[in-house]
């Protein structure tokens, strides 16, 4: 007969384990196991999920690598025009993880309304600009559509809208100051055909988009002249790498660099998220594994008859360990059960309803985003019940302590 697994099933069953003095320790360890869980859940899944946003963010407004003219200058202001012809345009196809180019320019200036005035830049693009981006961020209206005429329809964040006191299909004038501060600026008329709200507000706040023409114009360039490229990729887990290649490939007057190049510092806090979550789940699997010790040493003392009947019968110290190992990690599954239940289902409510609210000067985002990734609830789960057992094995020992005869008379 296979005693362990028969004495384990006993002790998980037994009405006397259930209303011993081992019962509320016992359910503590089970609800700590499993309020553990969730904070790791919650901890991985917003953490992993703000970073892919706010990179999402910067990059649908940046691009993930931007090639310009090798002037040294980084700024958000294009200033040395290069020619739209490119080998690498339309199509990078010599750098496979590029997966779409287009071309862009930007260009500083003044919006003025009634009563209201702001300084601003227009990012100008051009009718192979990628929308899908700002599909999800625009509140009212639609992106500028772009025909042969030079279009004026631009769309502007809902932060410069509220602060010109801007509506869908409002008209305003826009002023750029030229080199030669004797000479008037040039005007431009602008109607409002799309209101967008990021969240990210340093880019809601300095940004409108409209038609590349208008800048091409007033720069005097031609229409084959444009500010720079923006470079999307697939796996942006290979940006370092991609933005090698891609500096490589182009042309030595031209210069290419990563948004991670162009943005260090929020990048650099992003990465402090990991070191984050990294430290709660150590923290939350060193109070569960306590936890558990606790219970197993009370649920030992609780045994102690039991075990030197065992031990008489035969039994060696491993195998009426192995009893209590068994027991252990069936009461650590019952705490990853319940907590994957409750910590799940939090999750999805966050995802489809919002309820955490975020501050966007802080954290780029009005609401904790979620990314609830397989892989990582896999991990989760196997290496909290892993390390518990294993930080249950040394306690275990106390069983070859234990001598048959005083067990036997122990009351």
């Amino acid at each position: 007969m296979n005693y362990e697994l028969f004495i384990a099933r006993r002790i998980i069953a037994s009405k006397e384990h259930k209303n011993s003095v081992s019962s509320p320790i016992i359910k503590i360890s089970i609800l700590a196991i499993a309020i553990g869980i969730i904070v790791m859940l919650f901890s991985v899944a917003t953490g992993v999920g703000l970073q892919k946003k706010i990179k999402e963010k910067i990059s649908g407004f940046n691009g993930d690598i931007q090639i310009s003219h090798y002037d040294g200058n980084n700024s958000k202001i294009t200033v040395s025009p290069i020619l739209k012809q490119q080998d690498f345009y339309p199509a990078f196809k010599s750098v496979p993880n590029v997966k779409k180019v287009q071309a862009f320019a930007t260009k500083a200036g003044i919006i003025r309304t009634p009563n209201e005035f702001e300084g601003i830049i227009l990012k100008g693009v051009d009718a192979d600009y990628d929308w899908s981006f700002f599909e999800e961020y625009i509140k009212v209206g639609a992106p500028p559509v772009f025909e042969t005429k030079v279009s004026n329809q631009v769309l502007i964040s809902s932060k410069t809208a509220a602060r010109l006191n801007l509506e869908l299909k409002d008209e305003f004038h826009m002023f750029f100051v030229k080199d030669d501060p004797n000479k008037a600026p040039n005007s431009r008329k602008f109607v409002v055909s799309g209101i967008f709200d990021s969240g990210f507000e340093e880019f809601d706040e300095t940004f409108i988009i409209g038609d590349i023409r208008h800048i091409q114009r007033i720069n005097k360039w031609s229409s084959d002249q444009v500010g720079g490229f923006e470079l999307f990729i697939h796996e942006f887990d290979q940006l370092n790498e991609t933005g090698f290649k891609v500096y490589e490939e182009i042309d030595p007057s031209l210069n290419a660099y990563t948004i991670q190049e162009k943005f260090p510092s929020i990048f650099e806090w992003l990465s402090l998220f990991d070191t984050n979550i990294i430290v709660i789940i150590g923290i939350m699997i060193l109070i569960a594994g306590i936890n558990m010790i606790t219970a197993l040493l009370v649920l030992i003392l609780e045994r102690t008859q039991m075990i030197g009947i065992l031990k008489a019968l035969g039994n060696n110290n491993w195998s009426i360990r192995k009893i209590f190992l068994y027991n252990a990690a069936f009461l650590i599954g019952k705490g990853l059960l319940w907590g994957n239940i409750i910590g799940i289902g939090l999750l999805f409510v966050q995802k489809f309803t919002g309820i955490i609210a975020l501050d966007p000067e802080t954290y780029y985002v009005n609401q904790a985003p979620v990314y609830i990734s397989m892989p990582a609830l896999i991990w989760i789960n196997v290496g909290t019940l892993s390390l518990c057992i294993l930080m249950l094995i040394v306690p275990s020992f106390i069983v070859s302590k234990i001598s048959p005869v005083k067990a036997i008379k122990f009351d």
